[in-house]
């Protein structure tokens, strides 16, 4: 395949629900970080994406390989973890490459994950930071509106739960939510027991953050 993405927003808003369903992967990467942690997260959160905001995505999210040319088949690529994280070179450039034509990396810090991931994603924007986006920014404004940004699933070291961005001329390519836990929220009710309002919050924001992409804002 080319590695030039379709512009799967262009699909989705035209076809709309008589297209091919759309997929998402989980990925997957090298270091001894658990890269498969909360396994029951994505198959719910495009569950509920599919039922409240219309979307046609495959039930069934994929797993993909960093270093892989199949990250170009996804609009979205979600990651998630709690330990170590190593990009090797090749890594890095395909990775690279799928960002800057158009793909979308979300990264939910699942606790532990944060020193490894932002040292990671310098070798990708070796001259950009992770910024804090405001509460304004379009992602917290889709369908459901967080006036406060993220919700906090989770408690861990009692800090506010913070959403980080990193840009390509102007363009928001990678998402990470931390100190927020938001998959543990899209997890089956029976992995965490968190209440109805505690996981319906975190499935609205996973939907918001689908539709961002998906939308092409």
């Amino acid at each position: 395949m080319n590695k030039l993405l379709i512009p799967f927003f262009l699909i989705f808003l035209i076809f709309g629900a008589n297209a091919q369903p759309l997929k998402i992967a989980l990925l997957k990467y090298n270091g001894g970080g658990d890269w498969y942690s909360n396994p029951t997260s994505l198959p719910n959160l495009i569950k509920f994406c599919n039922e409240q905001i219309n979307t046609n995505i495959n039930p069934e999210p994929s797993t993909v390989e960093v270093g892989s040319s199949d990250i170009f088949s996804y609009p979205l690529l979600h990651m998630t973890g709690h330990g170590n994280v190593v990009f090797s070179e090749s890594d890095v450039e395909n990775l690279k490459k799928y960002l800057l034509a158009g793909g979308f990396l979300h990264i939910d810090d699942n606790y532990g994950l944060d020193k490894f991931i932002r040292r990671e994603m310098k070798k990708i924007f070796p001259n950009s930071d992770f910024v804090e986006l405001p509460f304004n920014h379009a992602i917290y404004h889709q369908k459901f509106s967080f006036n406060q940004g993220l919700p906090k699933v989770h408690e861990h070291d009692k800090k506010p739960p913070q959403g980080f961005g990193l840009f390509y001329k102007g363009k928001l390519v990678c998402f990470y939510t931390y100190e927020c836990d938001l998959g543990d929220g899209w997890e089956d009710v029976e992995v965490h027991n968190d209440s109805r309002e505690t996981r319906e919050k975190a499935l609205q924001m996973g939907a918001n953050i689908v539709s961002f992409v998906f939308n092409g804002e």
